[in-house]
C-alpha cells in the first residue's frame, strides 16, 4: 500500500497535477490570510513607533527609560522563543529551503505560532528587518499544514511547502509572479510543471486576498518613471558592478556578525536581541526612517527628499543596523532591508552621475529602481526573481530590460568576487549546528524526488547504466514532455528530462544534493 501511494503520482500524472493545483488554491487562501494579518499588525506597529519617537523628540525624553525597559523585556521574550523553537530564527527562508530539500523537518503548528509572534515583536519594535522572510516561512508552514490535513505524500508536501512560500511572498509584496518565480528559482531549483501550477495557483490566490485588503497599488510609489535613454546604459553596467561589490560585502558582514555574537562571552544568547533593540533607540531618535523594514524610506527617496550627503549617511546606518539586527538571530528577514540599501545605493550613484557626468536629474529614480534589483541579485544570486520582483513592486513594466541588465552586471561582479547566495550559506550554517541524530537510520520510509536534466550536464545524452548514481536511491521514472518512460540500462537520458528518483526519506537531503550535482555538473565529473 505504501509503495502504491509513492508511485501513484507517476501512474496518474494528469490527476496528480490537477490535485496539486486545487491544493495550491487552498494553500493560497490559508497562507494569504495569515500573511495579511501579519502584515496589517506590522504596519500598525510601524505607525505607532513613528508617532512615539516623534512625541519623544518633541520634548518628552522621560519616556525613553520606560521604552528601554520594554525593549529589554522584548529581547528576553525573543530569546526565549528562539531557544525553544530554533527554526523560527532569522528570515526563515533557509529553513524553508532545508524543508524542501529534505534536510530539515518543521513542526508547522509551533513554527507558525512562534514565527508570527516573534516576527511581530522583533520587527514591530523597530529592528531593521523585513516582513517578507517571515511571510515566506509562514506561507511554507501553512502549505505544510494543508499537506498534513490532506494526508499527502512527502513528494506532495515538498511541493505544497514551495507553493506556500510563493504565496507568502506574493501576499507580503503584492507580487504574485515574483512569488512563483522565487519558489521555483530559489527554493525548488527546477521549473517542474506540477510545482509551477501549484505555486502559481497559491500565489495568485494569496495576492487576491492581499490586494482585496490593502488595495491594488504597487508597494513602492514611483509615479511616471521615464524610460531611460540608451545613451545612459553605460552607467547601468558601472552601477551593476558597483552594486555587486556592495552585495558581496553585505553577505560577508552578515555572516561575520553571527560569528561575533557567538564568540563573545559578555551577553548571553537569550539576550542577543537586546543589542540591536537598544541601538534602535538612537536610530529612532536621529534616523527614524531606518527603523523597521524601510518601505517608507524608499518612497521618500523616490520623492527626492534626500541629497547626496544624507543618502550616504542613511545607507551606512541602514547597512550596519540591518547587520546587527539580523545577526542577533531574532525572527525577521533581510529582503526589504536589502532593497532599501539597494535603493539608497542607487540614489547615491544617480546623484553622482548627475553631478559629475551630466545625467539628466529626471532619471535619478531610474537608478534607484534598477539598483534594488541589482542588489537583490548580488545578495541572493537569483536574477530572474530580482528582476520580476522589482518590476511588480514598482509597477514599472516598461523597464524590464535595464533592470535585467543591472541585475546581470551585479551577478557577474558577485561571481567574480566568489560571492555565494546568502540563503544557501545560512542554510549550510544551520545544518552544521544541528544534531544529525534526527536522521533515523532505522526508519526506511521512501520519498520520491524529482530533478530536471540540464543541457551539457553529466546525464545529458548518457545511458542509465553508464552513470554513477548516488547511493541508496533508484531511478524509477523519466518524464519527457507528456510521455512517461520506464528506465532501463540502455535508456538514453536527454536534456529536459524530468527524473523521478526513489530514496530513503532520512537521506533525502543528501540524495537531493547529489542529484543536483549530476543534473547540473559538466559531463566529465560524474561518469564512470
Amino acid at each position: 500500500m505504501q509503495h502504491h501511494k509513492i508511485f501513484n503520482p507517476l501512474i496518474n500524472w494528469r490527476n496528480f497535477r490537477l490535485k496539486l493545483f486545487v491544493q495550491g488554491i487552498v494553500v493560497g487562501i490559508f497562507a494569504g490570510t495569515i500573511v495579511v494579518i501579519f502584515r496589517y499588525i506590522l504596519e500598525k506597529a510601524d505607525i505607532w513607533l513613528k508617532l512615539f519617537y516623534t512625541y519623544v523628540r518633541s520634548g518628552n525624553p522621560e519616556f525613553l527609560a520606560i521604552w528601554a525597559v520594554v525593549l529589554l523585556l522584548i529581547a528576553f521574550l525573543l530569546g526565549s522563543l528562539v531557544r525553544r523553537y530554533p527554526l523560527i530564527s532569522g528570515s526563515g527562508i533557509p529553513q524553508v529551503k532545508g524543508a524542501v530539500s529534505g534536510d530539515l523537518e518543521m513542526n508547522w503548528v509551533t513554527t507558525l505560532l512562534g514565527k508570527f509572534m516573534g516576527g511581530i515583536l522583533a520587527i514591530g519594535a523597530g529592528l531593521s528587518l523585513g516582513r517578507e522572510g517571515p511571510s515566506i516561512q509562514l506561507g511554507a508552514v501553512a502549505g505544510q499544514g494543508v499537506s498534513r490535513l490532506f494526508g499527502s505524500l512527502k513528494v506532495e508536501e515538498r511541493i505544497l511547502i514551495t507553493s506556500g512560500a510563493s504565496a507568502g511572498l506574493a501576499a507580503a509584496f503584492n507580487a504574485p509572479l515574483a512569488g512563483a518565480i522565487f519558489a521555483l528559482e530559489e527554493l525548488h531549483k527546477n521549473f517542474s510543471p506540477p510545482v509551477l501550477m501549484s505555486a502559481m495557483a497559491a500565489s495568485l490566490t494569496a495576492d487576491f486576498i492581499s490586494k482585496h485588503f490593502f488595495g491594488i497599488q504597487p508597494i513602492f510609489n514611483f509615479h511616471a518613471l521615464p524610460i531611460l535613454p540608451f545613451k545612459y546604459y553605460g552607467h547601468l553596467i558601472i552601477m551593476g558592478l558597483f552594486i555587486g561589490l556592495l552585495g558581496v560585502l553585505f553577505n560577508w558582514c552578515l555572516l561575520k556578525i553571527q560569528d561575533i555574537y557567538k564568540s563573545q562571552n559578555i551577553i548571553p544568547p537569550r539576550l542577543y536581541a537586546a543589542v540591536p533593540l537598544l541601538i534602535s533607540i538612537a536610530v529612532g531618535l536621529y534616523f527614524p526612517a531606518c527603523l523597521g523594514g524601510g518601505n517608507r524610506l524608499i518612497d521618500s527617496i523616490s520623492q527626492g527628499h534626500f541629497g547626496l550627503y544624507i543618502l550616504v549617511i542613511l545607507v551606512c546606518v541602514k547597512f550596519l543596523f540591518t547587520i546587527v539586527s539580523y545577526g542577533s538571530g531574532v525572527p525577521g528577514g533581510i529582503f526589504l532591508p536589502m532593497l532599501v540599501i539597494g535603493a539608497l545605493s542607487g540614489g547615491i550613484f544617480g546623484n553622482i552621475a548627475v553631478n559629475f557626468t551630466g545625467v539628466d536629474p529626471g532619471y535619478v529614480n531610474n537608478f534607484v529602481v534598477f539598483a534594488m534589483a541589482g542588489y537583490f541579485t548580488a545578495v541572493v544570486k537569483a536574477p530572474i526573481t530580482g528582476s520580476i520582483l522589482i518590476t511588480e513592486m514598482t509597477g514599472s513594466f516598461g523597464h524590464l530590460f535595464p533592470i535585467i541588465m543591472v541585475s546581470m552586471a551585479a551577478y557577474i561582479a558577485s561571481d567574480i568576487l566568489h560571492g555565494k547566495p546568502i540563503y544557501d550559506e545560512l542554510l549550510h550554517r544551520l545544518l552544521l549546528k544541528r544534531d544529525d541524530s534526527y536522521h533515523s537510520s532505522g526508519v526506511k520510509k521512501k520519498i520520491l524526488l524529482e530533478a530536471v536534466v540540464c543541457v551539457g550536464s553529466a546525464l545529458d545524452q548518457q545511458q542509465v547504466r553508464d552513470i554513477k548514481w548516488p547511493a541508496n536511491c533508484l531511478l524509477v521514472g523519466i518524464r519527457r514532455g507528456e510521455a512517461q518512460l520506464i528506465p532501463h540500462g540502455d535508456t538514453n537520458i536527454m536534456a529536459g528530462d524530468y527524473l523521478s528518483v526513489l530514496a530513503n526519506e532520512a537521506q533525502a537531503g543528501q540524495t537531493n544534493r547529489a542529484l543536483s550535482v549530476l543534473v547540473e555538473a559538466p559531463n566529465k565529473m560524474t561518469l564512470n
